[in-house]
């Protein structure tokens, strides 16, 4: 691995739910960010189909403290069958009635987290489809820090759920910037190591991520209803990983840990 790609953020926020999947109705948060929430993170600040992310490693700086409320969810969701009605005759579309007390709308438990920060470091690789002179990994690197240092992103990242947003924060160094926060916040953020057992990595293989894909130009769509992309759709296939949190640091990076899908965690 050349670690001259790794690069590092700062993350933090007032609330977090990383959920646990086997909790299918009330959410419940796992203690620390997952790997794939690291991923949607960095990839709310910069993505482009000629580049990806492996996430190297992720430093607990506040673990927070268990928050458990209630808040109104919807029951029904929006297909893409029903936006397309609603393009061509909104009139006829019902919509979704949502909040307290509406028919499409219940009401649900959540156990999250409060106050946590975390920094996490991840390796950028490029794509089949960076295939231009300038299509170097120096490139986005140099992107990725020019637009974090700036505060700019794609769409405002979130801790987990896009409602608990995220702030975010470059930091050059991420062992040194673990160092520093614990210092500035006292006794109570020393270093811990924590056995958390099986926990979600991802939803999208890394390697299925690794080719990337691209939209066909228009005289490459030979029928009118085909799908405007190169490489069959990527189907969510969750695989997990065994957590350990040595010297407040978990390590994430695929080729260093075993992940198991749930075919290989069945055998």
């Amino acid at each position: 691995m050349n670690t001259l790609n790794i690069i590092t953020l700062r993350v933090w926020g007032d609330f977090a739910c990383f959920t646990r999947p086997e909790m299918k109705v009330e959410r419940v948060s796992y203690p620390i960010m997952t790997p794939s929430a690291a991923r949607g993170i960095l990839e709310a600040v910069f993505w482009e189909p000629q580049m990806f992310y492996l996430i190297d490693s992720i430093r607990v700086v506040k673990r927070g403290r268990w928050v458990s409320f209630r808040r109104n969810e919807v029951t029904k969701v929006i297909s893409l069958d029903s936006a397309r009605a609603w393009m061509r005759s909104p009139e006829k579309t019902t919509p979704i009635h949502a909040g307290g007390g509406a028919e499409d709308g219940t009401q649900r438990n959540m156990l999250a987290l409060q106050e946590v920060e975390y920094i996490i470091s991840a390796e950028v690789r490029t794509t089949p489809l960076a295939d231009r002179p300038g299509d170097r990994p120096e490139k986005y690197l140099a992107e990725i820090e020019r637009r974090a240092r700036a505060g700019k992103c794609f769409h405002r990242p979130g801790l987990g759920m896009r409602e608990f947003a995220a702030d975010f924060e470059w930091e050059d160094d991420a062992d040194e910037a673990l160092r520093r926060r614990q210092t500035e916040l006292g006794p109570g953020a020393a270093n811990f190591n924590e056995d958390l057992g099986l926990m979600l990595y991802d939803v999208f293989d890394h390697q299925d991520r690794a080719h990337g894909f691209r939209w066909l130009r228009e005289e490459e769509v030979v029928q009118r209803d085909r799908p405007r992309w190169s490489r069959p759709p990527i189907k969510p296939k969750p695989a997990f990983f065994h957590a350990r949190v040595e010297q407040s640091r978990v390590d994430c990076h695929p080729g260093r840990i075993r992940i198991l899908t749930t075919t290989s965690a069945g055998n």
